[in-house]
């Protein structure tokens, strides 16, 4: 291939991930910068990110204070691994600050490098070693919910409740059951028919995100906390989205009150600005490999655990959601969100609005009108970017809403007034 003019965006041999690259062949949008809740692309136009990129931009794009964190970092020490004996200053006060933090006491922090995928990995991992480490191997069984979402390594593909991301890779991970994503019954059953001492863990976001950003229904988190409490089922809440403000608190899981025995956190832990995910473990589950005198080990890493740039990152983040107190401007906007969008319930080529859980919300497209036109879903989606205002389609169903934090009033009015614009055309084509 020929060097790309100057000025030029080169385009062709970077495989785009869940991209039919057939298509996509010299017609990608090439971003080149981001400031606040706009980014740019390499024509100069700018776009709404009503997206957060992949819901984890939360402190908004362009903040200077961490890239100043990752350069002073790496003047230091770039990189160093963390097996066995070794660890590194950041590491180290991250996981204390991610501890005060966490909704259980005494937690104990297990970062990963990749993000979210890593964290779900890891956590499954670790929750099948928990039960072996406590005498109860045979407890292998990991149950999730049907529209589920929990990144895509081999655990979360194998987890994750939505075909059109599974069928392609069959057989995966085995001892894996799905139950429906809003019937505690069907957890509770479950459980019984295959036997609670065969049942490791089950993973739960307390928000559906790229299943189609489900909130759960009234009382739906509590009673499967309850379930999992009197089978003696590990409960272990992913919160890659909702994890350091999302949900308008630090995590969805003090929100609704659940104190898993394990949280799965990525994306918001850096606001994206470089890639790390943190496993936050409750003392039940640390306990067999922290206890005094204790031979287990947790045969579990990466090259890049911990990697000490990324957590020098992760703390300037930190102190910026603090400083400005962007969880509870989270729980200020949520309901501006939910009152900016609910004129669009009422279009034709509107099924469902889902909103009012912090800076989450989705408009589903009408089951009829998905019928009638497979690709609409597509063209909604280019027919809004093309207003200057980017989102995506989630499970084939849904238009996603997850803004920055920093986020306008008049930005949000921006999205649903060019959602309602691409509708009104798309219903007229």
């Amino acid at each position: 291939m020929s060097p790309s003019p100057a000025g030029a965006s080169p385009q062709g041999a970077h495989w785009n991930p869940f991209a039919n690259t057939a298509a996509l062949a010299g017609r990608a949008t090439t971003i080149v910068r981001g400031e606040g809740s706009t980014v740019y692309d390499d024509s100069g136009r700018a776009y709404l990110d009503a997206l957060a990129s992949l819901w984890y931009a939360n402190i908004g794009h362009g903040r200077g204070e961490l890239a100043d964190a990752a350069a002073a970092q790496m003047r230091d020490l770039a990189a160093y691994q963390v097996f066995e004996q070794y660890t590194n200053l950041p590491a180290e006060e991250l996981a204390a600050r991610i501890a005060t933090l966490a909704p259980m006491p005494d937690a104990r922090v297990f970062f990963t490098p990749g993000g979210g995928s890593d964290a779900v990995d890891t956590a499954a991992k670790l929750a099948r070693a928990y039960w072996r480490a406590a005498g109860k191997p045979g407890r292998q069984v990991i149950i999730a919910r049907q529209h589920a979402y929990h990144g895509m390594n081999a655990y979360g593909t194998s987890l994750g409740g939505i075909p059109a991301n599974t069928d392609p890779f069959l057989p995966l991970v085995s001892s894996v059951e799905h139950v429906a994503w809003d019937d505690p019954d069907a957890l509770d059953k479950t459980i019984e028919r295959i036997g609670a001492d065969s049942v490791a863990a089950f993973f739960c976001e307390p928000v559906i995100g790229a299943g189609g950003v489900y909130p759960p229904p009234p009382g739906y988190l509590a009673a499967v906390r309850e379930i999992c409490r009197r089978r003696d089922v590990l409960f272990v809440a992913d919160e890659v989205i909702t994890g350091y403000g999302r949900a308008g608190a630090w995590f969805a899981s003090t929100r609704f009150g659940l104190e898993p025995d394990m949280i799965t956190s990525a994306k918001g832990l850096t606001s994206g600005y470089l890639p790390l995910g943190a496993v936050i473990v409750g003392p039940r589950v640390a306990e067999p490999f922290w206890r005094e005198g204790s031979g287990e080990i947790f045969r579990h890493g990466y090259t890049y655990s911990a990697h000490p740039t990324a957590c020098a990152v992760a703390l300037a983040n930190l102190d910026i959601l603090e400083r400005e107190d962007l969880p509870a401007r989270v729980t200020a906007l949520e309901p501006v969100l939910t009152r900016a969008l609910a004129g669009l319930t009422d279009h034709p080529l509107v099924g469902e609005v889902r909103s009012g859980t912090g800076l989450l919300a989705a408009v589903e497209i009408a089951e009829d009108a998905r019928i009638a036109e497979p690709g609409i879903g597509a063209r909604l989606v280019a027919g809004i970017r093309e207003r200057g205002v980017i989102t995506r389609l989630l499970r084939g169903v849904a238009l996603q809403i997850s803004p920055p934090f920093v986020i306008t009033e008049a930005e949000i009015s921006r999205i649903a007034s060019t959602f309602a614009d691409a509708l009104d055309e798309a219903a007229g084509a």
